[in-house]
């Protein structure tokens, strides 16, 4: 078998190649997956921005230095196995990287699903080193593989900010402001923030997406980034911020004198990216989602919290699905140059905010 795998500069992230090598044979305990497909979001642009502070380009090392390989949430068959606990044909649900193939190690298996023993990732977060069976997946049905792909790690992400604010009462805030409103984090966030009492969720986002972010009815404002004037200045509001952009950062808190949370969550505006020191109000703290599974996971158990995430997720996914006012369109790309494509389209950020990218490389 050939391994054809899409490396990013690390530094340069619309510097792009895609690498092909021979397969070396399995050592005992591993399985090799055929990843058949993958979404591509901002998400996954936001993990590349952040690929060395998060360490997420240590899952899937390129080989080769100042080169990366971005990781991607999507579904894989098993084709070969030296595990005795994994059957080849195993439909899994994971985190992979942006490739045909992939192996694994798996260890601490359940009939749930199991972790990635490879040494490398030892001292990675554990969350990203879960693989879910199929079979017995609670989130999971067959025809709606490419939502779960698409926006499944993003609602989850969206669901633990929700349960954040309300967790910490909206540090006293009554107003959320969310950047970047038109991805797909953003508006996972505002659909559970709405269903809280006394709060006011405002949308911020481009022009061009404004009518975008107005259709989906989860926002109780939608204004550009020029509008932020129409918004009082003595608001007690949090910021969640899923740009990253440094000038819209500042921009409100200068403006807002009752900021009482500067939450920072990704980077879709890849260009604007800048740090956050010496700002007017709060420090811009950055939100790790698996922290907040940790202490839920402590609070309430995993059971509990399992049952809460997947009733959230089977109501977000029949709203986003819904066929008469459907909030996702999915586009399929096959083969080397259209994954290409799709990733220099996403990074750019010039995408239909209603389409949702499922990518495949060839194997």
């Amino acid at each position: 078998m050939t391994t054809t795998t899409l490396h990013v500069r690390q530094n340069e992230l619309a510097t792009t190649r895609l690498v092909s090598r021979d397969d070396a044979p399995l050592a005992a305990g591993q399985i090799r997956v055929r990843v058949d497909a993958f979404a591509l979001t901002a998400n996954n642009i936001t993990y590349a921005a952040f690929g060395d502070a998060m360490n997420y380009w240590r899952f899937f090392p390129s080989g080769e230095e100042g080169w990366g390989i971005v990781p991607v949430w999507g579904f894989a068959s098993v084709v070969q196995s030296q595990h005795p606990g994994v059957a080849v044909g195993e439909r899994l649900y994971g985190y992979w990287p942006m490739s045909n193939f992939a192996v694994l190690q798996p260890d601490r298996l359940t009939p749930a699903g199991f972790s990635d023993a490879a040494p490398h990732r030892a001292e990675l977060h554990a969350v990203y080193n879960s693989y879910v069976r199929a079979a017995s997946d609670p989130f999971y049905t067959a025809d709606t593989e490419d939502a779960q792909a698409l926006l499944r790690p993003l609602f989850i992400t969206s669901w633990l900010i929700d349960d954040f604010f309300a967790d910490n009462d909206f540090f006293g805030a009554t107003t959320v402001l969310l950047s970047s409103a038109s991805s797909k984090t953003a508006y996972g966030t505002a659909f559970q923030l709405k269903q809280r009492p006394g709060i006011e969720v405002i949308g911020l986002t481009s022009a061009s997406n404004k009518a975008f972010c107005e259709s989906l009815g989860c926002y109780t404002r939608v204004l550009a980034y020029d509008e932020l004037d129409q918004i009082p200045a003595d608001t007690a509001c949090v910021y969640t911020d899923f740009a990253g952009n440094s000038d819209l950062r500042r921009a409100i808190h200068t403006r807002f004198a009752n900021l009482k949370y500067s939450c920072s969550i990704g980077g879709t505006h890849v260009e604007h990216l800048g740090g956050a020191k010496d700002l007017p109000g709060p420090r811009a703290v950055l939100f790790f989602a698996p922290a907040q599974i940790k202490k839920r996971q402590t609070e309430w158990g995993g059971n509990e919290l399992g049952k809460r995430l997947v009733a959230a997720w089977h109501a977000f996914s029949a709203k986003v699905s819904n066929p008469a006012t459907p909030w996702l369109e999915v586009r399929r790309h096959q083969g080397a140059e259209a994954v290409v494509e799709a990733y220099a389209t996403v990074l750019a950020g010039k995408g239909d905010p209603r389409v949702g990218h499922i990518l495949s490389l060839p194997g």
